[in-house]
């Protein structure tokens, strides 16, 4: 059983990791804690990609590494224990002379999956592993599901009226969304790795898929246009941001990518995106591509905002069973429901 007080430096791991939202990935989110008679002499974070990682940065921050001997370091991931753009984090650890290492999850990744844990074993530092498990998973959800699913975490997005339309009968598109939930879809944006439309939406949006209403990012933009449709001087082909247009006609060297029809697209879609190290993807429609996802269950969490705007007649939303526990924010006189899949 853990105390309390080691919950508490785990969950200010946790803390510590949330500022490197959208600055990390492919990597993890990261936090570190360096604890010496009940009182905290470091901490760290993974800032950017490329850059030191969470312990790295904790140790440095440690005034008197002298007390590192008798220090428990918590860390809500595996300390890594191979060479990729910095040093193994385990090999310092064990030279610094780290007394104990708290961490909650174990690495997935097969360049680590225990082997961290392992170098710091047989060099006589004494390891727990599972605190806050289940939350530290939670964090990193994208990163874990990437690692043992082969495939990006999905995440469905939508906004529908109150009567439940998504879109209307007219050639513009309905207007549905508030200035403070646009904000908030394009924070998520930012924070997540690709965005997916189909085309009818891309044809009648003309989208850029940008972040321009929160600081960070541009994800990377993917349509499916399975003939090729979408006029070329639409915004996704402007070149601002790396684009993917997965269709059945032909290949480039630039974002064409071809895909067979014939079978179920879905997984076609996943698998290449995996190979392309794109661990997150937000499907934002229209209707017919989150059906799609939503048949073959190809989802992890589902974000629906419900709109005071009543429509009466045009493109019904996607049909999906909604949890009790489904969570519920309201932001003014719009509700976002999400949940996560069974």
């Amino acid at each position: 059983m853990y105390l309390e007080n080691e919950k508490k430096y785990m969950r200010r791991c946790f803390q510590l990791s949330k500022l490197g939202i959208g600055k990390v990935a492919p990597n993890p989110m990261v936090g570190c804690v360096i604890v010496h008679n009940d009182k905290i002499i470091g901490e760290g974070f993974h800032r950017q990609f490329g850059q030191s990682h969470a312990e790295i940065n904790a140790l440095n921050s440690v005034a008197d590494k002298s007390l590192l001997k008798d220090s428990v370091l918590y860390v809500n991931l595996e300390p890594c224990s191979h060479h990729g753009k910095t040093p193994p984090c385990a090999l310092r650890l064990i030279n610094e002379g780290v007394k104990k290492v708290v961490v909650c999850n174990l690495d997935p990744n097969p360049k680590v999956a225990g082997r961290g844990i392992a170098m710091l074993r047989d060099a006589g530092i004494e390891v727990s592993v599972g605190l806050l498990e289940e939350e530290g998973w939670i964090l990193n959800r994208s990163f874990f599901t990437y690692h043992t699913k082969h495939r990006p975490y999905v995440i469905l997005k939508w906004a529908q009226t109150t009567d439940g339309y998504i879109d209307g009968i007219e050639e513009k598109p309905l207007l549905i969304s508030s200035n403070i939930t646009k904000a908030l879809v394009h924070q998520m944006r930012a924070e997540e790795m690709a965005i997916l439309v189909g085309t009818k939406t891309a044809l009648k949006d003309n989208p850029k898929l940008h972040t321009r209403r929160w600081y960070g990012k541009d994800p990377l933009r993917i349509v499916v246009d399975r003939n090729l449709s979408i006029p070329s001087n639409y915004h996704l082909y402007d070149g601002s941001v790396s684009t993917i247009i997965y269709n059945s006609i032909k290949s480039d060297n630039n974002c064409l990518v071809q895909l067979d029809f014939k079978l179920d697209i879905i997984p076609q879609i996943l698998a290449d995106l995996y190979e392309r190290g794109i661990q997150s993807l937000i499907v934002e429609g229209g209707k017919f591509t989150l059906d799609c996802f939503i048949k073959g269950k190809f989802y992890d969490e589902v974000q629906i905002e419900e709109s005071p705007v009543k429509c009466c007649s045009g493109v019904a939303a996607p049909m999906i069973s909604i949890p009790d526990d489904a969570y519920i924010e309201m932001y003014g006189n719009h509700k976002i429901v999400s949940f996560k899949s069974k």
